[in-house]
C-alpha cells in the first residue's frame, strides 16, 4: 500500500471511530472534503493537512501514525 493510501484510510478510520461522516470530519477539522477525497490521486499528502485533522480531533501526530495501517508489513502490500 502506498503511504498516501494509508493516510487516507487512517482518516476514514478516525472518522468512523468518532462517529463522523467524512463531511462532518472535514468541517470539524477545517479541511476541504476534496482534499481528503483526492489524496490518493497524488503521491504526496501535506503534513499540514494531517496536522489539521489531528487538531480537529484533539489527537497528536503520534496518535495519528500509531496505527497498524503504518506497520512495515502493511506498507509492503
Amino acid at each position: 500500500m502506498r503511504l498516501v493510501e494509508a493516510v487516507q484510510k487512517r482518516v476514514y478510520d478516525l472518522a468512523a471511530e468518532n462517529d463522523y461522516t467524512l463531511y462532518r470530519l472535514c468541517k470539524v477539522c477545517a479541511v476541504p472534503q476534496p482534499t481528503i477525497l483526492t489524496m490518493t490521486l497524488s503521491n504526496t499528502v501535506k503534513l499540514s493537512t494531517i496536522y489539521a485533522i489531528c487538531e480537529g480531533l484533539n489527537i497528536s501526530l503520534k496518535d495519528f501514525f500509531d496505527s497498524p495501517r503504518f506497520d512495515k508489513e502493511s506498507m509492503m502490500n
